[in-house]
């Protein structure tokens, strides 16, 4: 019997040996893990806050009322109540609005893109009352309306379509055109390309605070060159798309505040802001809103964006300038913050060289109070914190004084004598809050590279959860699983630089072993619009780099000076002019650093990879530093900064005078294309023909330019796909499978 029973044990460590290898290969990425599948998603919770202690939301086809404290739930709108008369199933709501008073409901639905996002579609209104449910602008073209929003008093709704303004009366159903001049030229109540991408408005009109005007922006774009793209699949010839799309020292559109009462539709009043309207941006619009409903708060900034004019204008008089700030750079552009009396608001200054809140007060101009500690910057303002009497009395606000990489809660005093950090020390990582009306509650979410957010309900400031909604716990078992490499955040010195140094983080090869030499894939953005070094979660990036990790590869990434990190304006402000310049040194510095520290880096393989201006980066490092770097991967770059759009290239690079060529050789010395005959590596350009923001056009210039110094490179066009690459079935898929592919032959 016994050899019968050796046998037998001979088969179970047999049995157990292949289930534990096939547990090891199971620990192991797949690219269709990482970037197809979403098999590393993570959940998370957030709703709309109703009032101090309740949330709403949509559940089950219904609208609901949450207590988050006990969970009870009120149902609001039934899915009855969202079925219109004749149809089988209720409407699909994108984005719901109740009145104050909650009697009426406005539903967003059947929504379509515009430029970025779905902001034009079909509006219906529901009477909570009679149970009446009935489609807005029903005499308009199907799918056109915009921002439709109800009126102080709850009589009227306004919104825009094909480019004008209309009210629509919710007693009798009367629909009213209150500007008449939209066309082809003259964009009433909402914005162009340009306004929209680099300034983020979209809704472009605001009701009084008694009900009888409507003050809006008005853009002519007559004067703006057009930009045109050719669609060659879509039909049997190809078709044509044009749009206004204003380039580095082009004209710009032309932008004007007007004022439309609603007793006399399409008789309006333009406010007499000074300037050139060509020259000048209008970023900003309220109504003052105490008593007097007949002044309006207006933003200015000159072209350069160096310059802020805060006016308070009334009809028919000349507007008074409030305040006026400027930068020798650049100022960010960033929303007023209102208290309850409508006098009183929060701005953001970066004047004594760090970002601080600022309260001001309409009522005495001399108020000018920083209520944030010197030395930190506010990353953002939150929320306001309430006494017991229901008035401001602080602000919640993100910052990270000692780790740009992250992110945490703080709380502030109105009068600026008091500050702390609420967020508890232990929770190390990256915090989101979305904070209750009366700054008691918030939903919290925390993550960490490599750790899945958690979601939970917390009472503020003592920061105690009351409940946990989501923690991700399959995920997290999934991940612990995984054969993953370690993870270093890092900082690297600039000897020739007083600035803070250059923060980084690395991914150690899954089996790492210090006696080898590893190939180094670095990872950048670098311009002024993003960081890459954040101690948050992301499914995406992280995991495609853990998944070439485990085939061999050191992944790094570093933020050069000039990213919008919390280290004081002159690390911000650093870069102005020299985007092209002290961004992509302060990276191969950075590198060089890493290289000599780390010996068990190879500097022969050395590859970058960036999207957008990470693209435009990939190229400057690949061009003026070919010792450094062997290959580049360069997604949606802007070879030429000539060729991009006027905000945004001029905020950072300054102005460019076409006629006189001033500027010309400050954009020329900062655009990857002047670089490009250093070429001597391997490069791979990435870009979709329908790109809107950084034209196909572009690298095509690119591409003749390397041609024409016999340079050879590899390109992948996507026909009719956008910035994003991902229209199109099967695009994503092709796109990271090239990527992966490239990065694993010349690497």
């Amino acid at each position: 019997m016994k050899p019968k029973k050796i046998c037998h044990l001979s088969f179970a460590v047999c049995h157990l040996s292949f289930v534990i290898c096939h547990l090891i290969v199971a620990q192991e990425l797949t690219l269709e893990q990482v970037r197809f599948s979403g098999g590393f998603s993570a959940r998370t919770f957030s709703a709309t806050w109703d009032d101090a202690i309740t949330y709403v939301e949509q559940r089950d086809g219904e609208i609901v009322r949450v207590n988050p404290v006990t969970n009870e739930k009120e149902v609001l709108v039934s899915a009855s109540d969202l079925t219109p008369q004749g149809a089988e199933s209720p409407l699909g709501v994108a984005e719901f609005a109740f009145t104050d008073s909650k009697s009426r409901v406005l539903l967003f639905t059947n929504t379509q893109r515009v430029w970025r996002r779905n902001t034009r579609g079909d509006y219906w209104i529901l009477d909570r009352d009679t149970k009446q449910l009935r489609q807005l602008g029903v005499t308009l073209t199907p799918q056109s309306l915009m921002f439709a929003k109800i009126s102080p008093d709850e009589l009227w709704v306004a919104y825009v379509s094909e480019n004008d303004i209309y009210t629509e009366d919710l007693r009798s159903g009367k629909i009213v055109k209150m500007t008449d001049s939209g066309d082809g030229r003259f964009i009433n109540g909402t914005f162009d390309w340009v306004y929209e991408e680099e300034f983020d408005l979209r809704d472009g009109f605001r009701w009084s605070p008694d009900s009888a005007k409507i003050a809006f922006w008005q853009l002519d774009t007559s004067e703006v060159p057009v930009f045109t793209m050719i669609d060659n699949i879509s039909e049997f010839y190809p078709t044509i798309r044009q749009f206004q799309y204003p380039r580095v020292g082009t004209t710009n559109p032309a932008a004007r505040i007007g004022v439309v009462a609603l007793a006399e539709p399409c008789r309006i009043a333009w406010i007499a802001i000074p300037g050139d309207m060509r020259n000048n941006y209008l970023v900003d619009l309220d109504w003052v809103q105490d008593r007097d409903t007949r002044t309006l708060v207006i933003r200015q900034m000159n072209r350069l964006q160096n310059e802020e004019r805060i006016h308070l204008a009334t009809e028919g008089r000349i507007p008074l300038v409030f305040r006026t700030e400027t930068d020798t750079a650049w100022i960010d552009l960033k929303p007023l913050r209102w208290f309850a009396d409508g006098l009183r608001f929060l701005s953001e200054s970066e004047s004594d060289g760090w970002n601080r809140l600022y309260l001001s007060d309409l009522s005495r101009p001399e108020i000018y109070v920083p209520i944030t500690p010197p030395s930190l910057d506010v990353m953002d303002f939150v929320a306001f914190d309430y006494d017991d009497d229901g008035q401001e009395c602080g602000v919640y606000f993100d910052a990270s004084p000692d780790n740009a990489a992250q992110r945490y809660l703080y709380h502030a005093s109105l009068d600026g004598t008091q500050w702390s950090r609420i967020t508890p020390p232990s929770q190390s990582g990256t915090h989101q809050y979305s904070i209750s009306k009366d700054g008691k509650l918030a939903f919290h979410t925390w993550s960490a590279t490599g750790v899945p957010p958690i979601s939970e309900l917390v009472r503020l400031p003592s920061h105690e959860t009351v409940r946990v909604y989501e923690d991700n716990a399959p995920l997290r078992e999934k991940i612990a699983g995984l054969n993953l490499g370690k993870v270093e955040f890092f900082s690297v010195n600039l000897q020739e630089d007083s600035l803070p140094p250059v923060d980084a983080y690395c991914i150690y090869p899954a089996d790492f072993d210090p006696a080898k030499k590893y190939p180094v894939l670095v990872y950048v953005y670098g311009e002024p619009a993003g960081q890459t070094v954040l101690d948050r979660w992301d499914s995406r990036n992280y995991f495609w780099h853990q998944f070439l990790a485990q085939k061999g590869y050191f992944i790094v990434s570093f933020d050069n000076r000039g990213t919008p990190g919390p280290k004081g304006r002159d690390w911000r402000k650093s870069i102005y002019k020299q985007i092209g310049l002290l961004g992509p040194a302060d990276q191969a510095a950075a590198l060089q650093s890493t290289l000599a520290e780390r010996l068990y880096l190879d500097a022969e393989r050395v590859g970058i990879w960036g999207w957008s201006g990470g693209g435009s980066m990939s190229l400057h490092a690949i061009f003026q530093y070919p010792q450094l770097y062997k290959t580049a991967v360069a997604i949606a770059p802007v070879p030429d900064e000539r060729y991009y759009d006027t905000i945004y290239q001029e905020r950072y690079m300054g102005l460019l005078d076409r006629d006189t060529g001033e500027g010309d050789e400050t954009y020329r010395k900062n655009s990857p294309i002047t670089y490009a005959r250093n070429l001597q590596g391997n490069l791979l350009v990435i870009h979709g023909t329908a790109d809107d923001n950084t034209h196909y056009q572009t690298v095509e210039l690119l591409f003749d330019e390397l041609i024409r110094h016999e340079k050879q490179f590899r390109m992948m066009v996507y026909p009719n796909r956008t910035h994003g690459i991902s229209e199109g079935s099967g695009t994503t898929k092709h796109l990271w499978t090239l990527v992966t592919d490239y990065l694993r032959e010349k690497l």
